[in-house]
């Protein structure tokens, strides 16, 4: 079983997130243990501040090492990862939430304040981002870096519904579509409706290499393509290229 600790001022943030639809079931089934843990618990001070001034100034309140260092050391095992909630660290992927699920003891450091003192970084194994802006604190950090993780466990859901997800591939994934066949005019691609597995194969891969392109081109540079992947491409930039001189053409 996974246990994933938070280490927050405001362990009340994850309350929800306990008690909503997958990660309920999957805390319920002991599939994993999710804890979040007030790191002023562990301060020393007689006022119950985990936070000071900032050596040779500066604005607001810097987190101190010893309440965090203190709170660390009682909630990690040597198989802990240590992973720090920060503008500062590696941009959260895909890639880097399928290594973290790798892991069987998980600590979440969530900042506050102006941030943390820099001695407690020498107590982290990783800094993580999930993007380049900055939050009020770690909290909604944490809540989505745990989100990805577990639904990546064992047990958590079936395999096959995550195996095309969106960057599992390094692609965006492909149109999904339900019934009505037929909704406000618009309908389901014929090919989906076919039952030709191979063509329903293809179509899937093409229009998740159209997506791509179309939205997340960043994702294509560097790419090792299949001779498969390379054929439908083009095609997708052929179609593309046409319907945008088309589109020209009748401006």
């Amino acid at each position: 079983m996974m246990e994933i600790k938070v280490l927050t001022l405001f362990p009340n943030f994850f309350d929800s997130f306990k008690e909503t639809s997958i990660i309920k079931r999957a805390l319920d089934k002991e599939s994993v243990q999710f804890t979040a843990i007030n790191f002023r618990d562990y301060t020393l001070d007689k006022h119950n501040n985990v936070d000071d001034t900032i050596c040779g100034g500066g604005a607001g309140m810097l987190l101190a090492c010893q309440p965090i260092v203190d709170a660390l050391k009682a909630n990690t095992k040597a198989n802990s990862k240590v992973v720090m909630l920060s503008p500062q660290g590696k941009k959260m992927t895909q890639k880097l939430v399928r290594e973290l699920a790798e892991h069987d003891d998980i600590v979440l450091l969530c900042g506050h304040y102006e941030g943390f003192d820099e001695r407690i970084r020498d107590y982290v194994d990783e800094e993580v981002s999930i993007g380049d802006f900055v939050l009020t604190g770690g909290e909604p950090a944490a809540l989505v870096l745990s989100d990805a993780i577990i639904r990546l466990r064992d047990g958590v859901i079936r395999s096959d519904s995550h195996e095309d997800d969106s960057f599992e591939n390094g692609l965006l994934e492909y149109p999904q579509y339900t019934r009505p066949v037929e909704y406000d005019g618009k309908k389901v691609p014929d090919v989906l409706m076919s039952g030709h597995h191979e063509n329903i194969r293809k179509w899937r891969l093409k229009e998740s290499l159209r997506k791509t392109y179309l939205r997340r081109p960043d994702l294509l540079d560097g790419r090792t393509f299949t001779s498969e992947e390379q054929k439908l491409l083009q095609e997708v930039m052929d179609e593309e290229n046409k319907k945008q001189t088309s589109n020209d053409e009748n401006q």
